[in-house]
């Protein structure tokens, strides 16, 4: 199998269109997709949040990838639910569904009302919610009254296996506190390697057999200026710097700070190139860091060219 998958982003796209881009990635020869989990947009420019619950039912009946999506448990949703929906899917069809947690963004877990935390009180719940998921997976009836509540659940539909429960890291203190409980990392690929090196090197570390997965941020067009032009419109909001997304609620917001984002520093962070030579050499890199999978992320909106060129040209060079 490859190590390459397909992200699917339902932030930018209707969950429709997304269901016949995976089927594509399929039938093109990826093996993996990767779903996001949103309530708004980054931006007024991307303009979509399917409900990504209901969609990965019809992808893995369509497809025969393996699926996975980043969820923030205990806020929007209640982890026993989270644990529930991840149990079905996997029962359903087994070994193919993986559930990624993280501590989440104000963006999607404030329409709750909920007062947002502070990073360390985030990643406590994090991990709370995270062991009652995993004893509900095991069978226990479980009652926890804690950062989340729950009260004599019992789940009853559960898979042979149960998810692999992946944690998300965007610093290497998060990689280094993952290692000790999670059943693996998720994280972001940047054009020059050196934070997620970083975090890549603290995982391992202290797990040095667990999976590790990387979502490489990609823009491929005809030409290097609808490369750029396609990041800077889908993703420049994305490029804003430093921890203060995690405290943005709305997408209005984003695109305030994401109008003063420049060319170079939209490059910064996203793979820009009309060149294929180019992307096949940054996946190289990717590869060559030691992780298990990389789901690559076309920014722009050329899914299906990009799926069909990139089945038929990048991905013989990864199998």
């Amino acid at each position: 199998m490859t190590v390459l998958g397909y992200h699917a982003s339902h932030e930018q796209f209707a969950p429709s269109d997304l269901l016949e881009w995976v089927k594509l990635a399929d039938e093109q020869g990826f093996d993996h997709a990767l779903a996001s989990d949103h309530f708004h947009p980054w931006s007024e420019q991307q303009g979509e949040s399917g409900f990504v619950w209901s969609w990965l039912g019809s992808a893995l009946e369509a497809t025969d990838l393996t699926f996975g999506t980043v969820n923030a448990p205990g806020y929007r949703y209640h982890p026993a639910i989270v644990a529930q929906g991840a149990a079905t899917l996997r029962e359903m069809y087994p070994e193919r569904f993986w559930l990624a947690v993280g501590s989440g963004q104000l963006l999607n877990e404030g329409i709750t009302g909920t007062d947002w935390p502070v990073k360390r009180e985030r990643n406590a719940r994090l991990e709370e919610c995270a062991d009652v998921m995993r004893r509900l997976w095991d069978g226990e009836e479980v009652t926890h009254h804690g950062r989340v509540d729950v009260e004599q659940a019992t789940l009853y539909s559960r898979p042979e296996t149960p998810p692999p429960l992946i944690g998300a890291a965007l610093s290497e203190e998060t990689a280094a506190w993952l290692a000790d409980w999670a059943d693996g990392m998720i994280t972001i690929a940047t054009p020059d390697h050196e934070d997620d090196a970083a975090r890549v090197e603290a995982f391992r570390e202290r797990a040095p057999d667990k999976p590790i997965y990387l979502k490489a941020q990609h823009s491929y067009a005809d030409d290097y200026d609808a490369s750029l032009e396609g990041a800077r419109e889908q993703w420049g909001t994305n490029c804003i710097p430093g921890p203060v997304t995690q405290e943005l609620r709305t997408p209005e917001q984003y695109d305030e700070l994401g109008a003063q984002i420049t060319a170079e520093e939209v490059e910064e962070n996203v793979r820009v190139s009309a060149d294929l030579d180019d992307h096949v050499a940054w996946l190289e890199s990717d590869v060559d860091l030691d992780v298990d999978r990389v789901f690559v992320h076309n920014v722009n909106t050329n899914q299906a060219a990009f799926v069909e060129t990139f089945g038929e040209d990048v991905l013989p060079s990864f199998q």
